[in-house]
């Protein structure tokens, strides 16, 4: 079977899954369109808004994309080969990541928009409650400083390959990528205020505002930020600089920047979606890189849990539980909206790995192009898809990396929004100094630490946060057990349904499994460092308490309050 073949199959099971598997679990949650969600019990005009539901999907498909669906499937693939791969995102995101991001969903609007951590709050503990708040909000922490950096190195990097086959010199600038990214931010001002100020239709607005982001790709080139600091960061003025913006996105009105830039960002990578998809199907490349490269990777690490914990994002996240949790349950005008956002999302994010995993499937084994970063390698196949329907292939490859930008540039100020929102939660602080405090002190740590560097074993200096970068597949799939985990207590305390506690139930101790496996095996490998061994120890007990106590409860069946009717 040729690539496209491949991926058409794919496509064909998640469209199966959308149409039958989720219509039964909305069912079983007993879905109203008459429940007044909470956008519409707390309507503030800041945080909490009812907004239509394709307007809605937009935003949180661009928060939940970040670099994971894009970086995951092609490090598996380097390493395991793609079958294997291929394998896990389908069934991966049809019976675990989207039942998990739906599920949180409609948890958290089902308990007045709460946190994942306040779940376990309700329905376990105090302690634990504590316990996990603070994992999850050093979780955010830790994506921010993560995807500052992977950003600020995509504005000063640049891409230098030669084009097989033509011999063509291919130069993409990051300074120009950094250009278009200014352009598209500010783009996402300006359609806010013409909305809020005109309220025109929504097909007004699109047919506007989505052409002006095809103009930033064009114009960023031709109006390149260089912006280059000494030292061993080169990129370290634009981290200073990104993280400033999250600052303030994250204490502005939703609708002038999140749900606008969010709109814009779902549309942009809907066309790089779809215009990818067709590009690879026109082509129809042989799938050239090894289906199955064995067992055991070249770092010496196991297929299982490995290939799981690298995928990461593109099968299941316990971000997204986040996102779910923290901003979406706020926006959702009706109910039965969390079935297409929730579920929905999670199979777009599907998509987003899939052509992932085929930029790197078309590739022949001996390929310069695979020794690139993950970034490049998505930024060069997506662009080289996109030029088989005629675009110039420099633009299409700028389209690319910018896209890959969008995807991270998304998530950055939302993950703020969030430890804002988990900071005021566990400390009681309401009002504009809560959340001003809450944004301080998550971005105290980042704004420290992506000055920091280290120096890796061949003796190169790297951002100090990659010495635990190991572990951060391992640490977000933790977190959808563990989201997974609180779900399961609420849906056993107001005696749901047996079969939904099965479908959830299920999903949670095989995620239990893989993350406690890995965690013991990156603990036994040798060349670990003691930061991260301390780190994997860490999640190591604090995850085996918090199943601990949960089955504790479980068994008692101690009888709780729920926070409303559920």
């Amino acid at each position: 079977m040729t690539l496209a073949g491949w991926l058409l199959v794919s496509l064909g099971a998640f469209a199966v899954a959308y149409a039958v598997y989720s219509r039964i679990v909305a069912r079983l949650f007993g879905l109203n369109a008459a429940t007044k969600t909470p956008a519409h019990e707390h309507h503030d005009g800041a945080n909490f808004v009812p907004t239509p539901r394709f307007y809605l999907l937009s935003q949180h498909f661009s928060a939940i994309s970040a670099a994971g669906p894009i970086a995951g499937p092609i490090l598996a693939a380097l390493a395991f080969g793609w079958k294997p791969a291929i394998l896990w995102i389908v069934l991966g995101c049809i019976f675990i990541g989207a039942l998990h991001d739906f599920s949180a969903l409609v948890g958290s609007m089902r308990h007045g928009a709460c946190s994942v951590a306040e779940l376990m709050r309700k329905y376990l503990n105090g302690r634990t409650w504590a316990a996990f708040s603070f994992y999850i909000w050093l979780a955010l922490v830790y994506v921010i400083i993560a995807f500052t950096d992977i950003t600020a190195r995509a504005f000063v990097e640049d891409l230098d390959v030669t084009v097989p086959g033509s011999g063509e010199r291919l130069l993409i600038r990051g300074a120009g990528v950094a250009a278009s990214s200014m352009l598209y931010l500010f783009l996402g001002v300006a359609m806010g205020l013409f909305v809020k100020i005109f309220k025109p239709r929504l097909w007004t607005t699109t047919l506007i505002f989505v052409p002006l982001v095809a103009a930033a790709v064009a114009l960023g080139p031709m109006l390149p930020l260089h912006w280059v600091a000494d030292g061993p960061i080169p990129s370290l003025y634009w981290s200073y600089a990104i993280l400033l913006y999250c600052g303030v996105a994250s204490m502005l009105p939703v609708w002038l920047l999140l749900q606008p830039r969010g709109y814009l960002g779902g549309f942009f990578l809907y066309v790089t979606l779809l215009g990818g998809v067709l590009g690879l199907v026109l082509e129809n490349p042989a799938a050239e890189w090894p289906g199955y490269l064995g067992f055991t990777s070249a770092q010496g690490q196991p297929l299982v849990p490995f290939l799981f914990i690298t995928i990461a994002c593109g099968a299941c996240s316990g971000f997204h539980g986040l996102v779910c949790s923290g901003t979406t349950s706020k926006q959702i005008d009706r109910e039965p909206d969390a079935r297409v956002v929730g579920y929905g999302g999670m199979l777009l994010e599907g998509v987003v790995a899939l052509l992932a995993l085929a930029c790197v499937m078309w590739l022949a084994a001996d390929s310069p192009v695979a020794k690139q970063n993950p970034d490049k390698i998505f930024g060069y196949g997506v662009g080289t898809f996109l030029s088989r329907l005629g675009v110039p292939l420099t633009f299409a490859v700028s389209f690319g990396m910018l896209a890959f930008a969008t995807f991270v540039y998304d998530t950055l100020d939302v993950c703020t929004r969030l430890g804002r929102y988990l900071f005021q939660e566990f400390t009681g602080l309401r009002g504009r100094a809560g959340a001003l405090a809450g944004t301080v002190v998550t971005l105290a740590l980042p704004l420290v630490a992506v000055s920091q560097t280290a120096t890796d074993a061949g003796g190169r200096i790297i951002p100090a946060y990659k010495v635990i970068w190991p572990l951060f597949g391992t640490s977000n799939q933790l977190l959808a057990a563990l989201t997974l985990l609180g779900l399961l207590l609420w849906l056993v305390r107001t005696n749901k349904p047996r079969i939904l506690r099965f479908i959830v139930g299920i999903p949670m101790i095989f995620m239990s499994g893989i993350t406690l496996s890995a965690l013991v095996l990156q603990i036994k490998d040798a060349k670990a460092t003691n930061l991260l061994l301390t780190v994997a120890v860490t999640l190591l007990v604090l995850s085996l308490w918090i199943l601990a106590e949960a089955l504790l409860a479980l068994l008692i069946r101690r009888q709780t309050a729920p926070l409303r009717a559920q």
